[in-house]
């Protein structure tokens, strides 16, 4: 739809998080790799993000991925072997932990994977970026 949201990862590891769209502007902090961010407005070489906090940034586009990636924004997300609260679960993640999107279900779950490999169906409610 014209409403949904864009969210990319960022692609490499200390990527620098700017005040302003110019790599003269200041430096507010560095992203690690994957970590999840909504693009706001998108220029020629620079895109405002916003993060799981709210905060908002500038960073350089071709320091964005398309690959999908969420946050873990509980204390621990439960990831279950189905789209369902009563399937068995696969395992947990803390806060703060990325994981790989690989699909919606359209029911309130998202399929995603671990970066360990183990992949499993999360409440949608349980991360950010999606």
């Amino acid at each position: 739809s014209a409403w949904a949201l864009d969210y990319r990862s960022v692609l490499s590891d200390r990527t620098v998080m700017y005040d302003t769209p110019s790599l003269r502007g200041k430096k507010l902090y560095l992203a690690s790799r994957y970590y999840p961010v909504e693009v706001i407005v998108s220029l020629e070489h620079f895109a405002k993000v916003r993060d799981v906090a709210g905060e908002l940034a500038w960073v350089e586009k071709k320091q964005l991925s398309e690959k999908r990636m969420v946050l873990v924004n509980v204390p621990l997300a439960d990831i279950r072997q189905a789209a369902d609260e009563k399937a068995a679960l696969v395992f947990q993640a803390e806060r703060s932990v990325v994981l790989e999107l690989l699909e919606y279900t359209g029911a309130g779950w998202l399929k995603v994977r671990h970066p360990d490999g183990a992949s499993g169906f999360v409440r949608i409610s349980q991360v950010w970026g999606a």
